[in-house]
């Protein structure tokens, strides 16, 4: 009796799981693959096939190509960040955010059309393989490299850690052709540059992006300024590109209350805000801030500007920034691809929308073409001389008028905190 009872009681549980399921994806079809879904997909089909069958060029309708073809004017369509990622997009995506890559380690540039070492990046493969600045790469593992881009050189050097690439380098200080082979390694990139005092008591940083190891990056700079008795900050974030999200609130996130609101996120359910906040647990920085922003900063650089402009901890300087103010969400695929997608938008703690409207600068410093491609070159070569910068580029170099801009706006700070020390005092 007490086996039969046990056997319905199992076969009781049995078939209310199998309703259960049943009816979860029942309702999983309802919501996510409706009528409307088949329909689409039945006419995708038969244009696909009418096209694969029919089209003139046989090679150019393969139904791969003509998938991934379909996966990028889809995503295309919904704007200029939704996009579908091969395996090799993926993966320079991670490269990116994770600060790393395999490769040898050095910078180049494009000299009198010739592939041209700028210098090789301390402790990396190249430059314990004695590769010096000037060398022009002739040939990589025997291809020539002539009327290759510097986006070609950087995907022809790149490569697996542990695999070796041969160089043929040309030495134009002794005019000898030299042949190497350098073991490609972990190259670990920095996105906080420039860090010093750049005049009594003004401290200066660049960012460059924000990965996964700028937070951390950040923080040792500031307290490496800190040390040196810097009065105030000057933190560049102009052609900053953008990057991780918690990056940026690691890096606003110091100069913050723990707790406080630092940005917050809205997709397209109105119930679901995402409000993020610091997780700093030292007590905020309260000396003076000067943010440098242009058209190129974007994404998690407006975040970091908008928060602490926001919360009146920094002064903006320099022209409007790009205005991304988007949130992607990645979606890895099978076979290693993956789908990224605009999933909710960024908003500033007072609740302004940045997407498509950008962070508006306190102080505007516009400068023309001219000037921000000059600087550009300025700031990538500040080894030279500018006896040697002119001779090598053709123009002297040029101030920094947004950066002096910047400088002014903190002295003035400065002498405003005296004055009132001074009144406080009497």
């Amino acid at each position: 009796m007490i086996k039969r009872n046990l056997f319905f009681f199992v076969l009781f549980l049995v078939l209310a799981n199998l309703i259960f399921g049943a009816y979860q994806l029942s309702q999983r079809r309802t919501t996510s693959f409706s009528g409307e879904y088949y329909s689409s997909i039945s006419h995708f089909g038969q244009v696909m096939r009418i096209i694969h069958e029919n089209y003139v060029d046989e090679n150019a309708a393969s139904y791969d190509k003509l998938m991934q073809a379909a996966l990028d004017g889809m995503l295309g369509s919904l704007d200029p960040y939704s996009q579908y990622l091969s395996k090799e997009r993926f993966t320079k995506l991670q490269e990116e955010t994770q600060q790393q890559y395999g490769g040898i380690g050095i910078q180049i540039e494009m000299r009198d059309n010739r592939v041209t070492v700028v210098a090789p990046i301390a402790n990396t493969p190249g430059e314990a393989a004695g590769i010096l600045p000037g060398d022009q790469i002739v040939r990589v593992d025997g291809t020539s490299t002539e009327d290759h881009s510097t986006d070609q050189m950087v995907e022809l050097l790149r490569g697996e850690p542990g695999a070796a690439v041969d160089l043929t380098l040309f030495r134009p200080k002794t005019e000898e052709t030299i042949e190497v082979r350098v073991v490609r390694e972990i190259i670990e990139l920095e996105s906080v540059r420039d860090v010093g005092l750049i005049e009594d008591g003004v401290g200066y940083i660049r960012l460059t992006q924000f990965g996964e190891r700028t937070g951390a990056e950040f923080e040792a700079a500031i307290k490496s300024l800190e040390a040196e008795e810097m009065r105030g900050l000057i933190l560049d974030l102009r052609n900053n590109p953008g990057g991780l999200l918690s990056a940026s609130v690691d890096v606003a996130g110091l100069f913050f209350e723990r707790g406080e609101l630092v940005v917050y996120t809205q997709g397209r359910d109105k119930e679901r805000r995402q409000d993020i906040r610091a997780r700093n647990a030292a007590r905020p920085r309260d000396y003076p801030i000067v943010i440098l922003v242009n058209s190129g900063s974007a994404s998690a650089s407006e975040i970091v500007a908008g928060a602490l402009r926001d919360s009146r901890r920094a002064v903006i300087v320099g022209e409007t920034s790009f205005g991304k103010g988007s949130v992607q969400s990645i979606e890895p695929l099978r076979g290693g691809d993956a789908l990224r997608y605009t999933s909710a938008r960024y908003y500033t703690p007072a609740g302004v929308s940045i997407h498509e409207k950008g962070v508006v600068p306190d102080i505007v410093v516009d400068i023309s073409i001219e000037e921000e491609a000059r600087l550009l070159q300025q700031r990538s070569r500040p080894d030279l001389e500018p006896a040697e910068f002119m001779e090598r580029f053709g123009f002297e170099p040029i101030e920094d008028r947004q950066l002096r801009t910047a400088i002014d706006v903190l002295k003035g700070l400065f002498l405003f905190a005296e004055l009132n020390d001074r009144s406080d005092g009497v």
